[in-house]
């Protein structure tokens, strides 16, 4: 008889030791996972010359008369955007005009039509570009990724 509640003793020990185990891992994993995007959905990469370009965020997406997106220079070097694209997933582009912008600088760039002006540019679409779940990313004039942002 005691050697029967020496085995259950250890098959319970052993279960409770492997759902510790699980459990710990689980939290683990849960607070250091890495992902393509930050907990706010910027990813960003340094540019050459220690500019940093970042998509700080999409406003509205799927709502034409709100929808924007912000640019941000993380750097601190001024970001010539001349050449520089926006790209959704089916292909839209807006293609930036001859703008910089200064270390901690940013520009809203709108879908819908409008008049540009050093802060704000207009993509000038009749329809939202922007839709949840796509990822917006930001090329250079060489056409090499430099910011993405996962769209919430």
């Amino acid at each position: 008889m005691t050697r029967r509640r020496l085995v259950l003793y250890l098959l319970l020990n052993a279960l409770v030791s492997l759902l510790v185990s699980v459990t710990i891992l689980y939290f683990y994993d849960r607070a250091n996972r890495k992902t393509d995007c930050d907990p706010g959905g910027i990813a960003a990469t340094n540019v050459p010359g220690g500019v940093a370009a970042e998509i700080i965020s999409v406003a509205s997406a799927g709502v034409l008369e709100n929808e924007s997106i912000v640019i941000q220079n993380q750097g601190d070097q001024a970001l010539p955007l001349s050449g520089w694209t926006l790209k959704d997933s089916q292909g839209s582009i807006f293609t930036f005009p001859e703008l910089t912008i200064y270390p901690g600088g940013s520009i809203q760039v709108h879908t819908k039509p409008g008049t540009d002006t050093a802060a704000d540019l207009f993509w000038g679409r009749a329809e939202p570009v922007w839709q949840s779940g796509e990822l917006a990313a930001l090329y250079d004039s060489q056409n090499i990724a430099r910011a993405f942002y996962r769209i919430p």
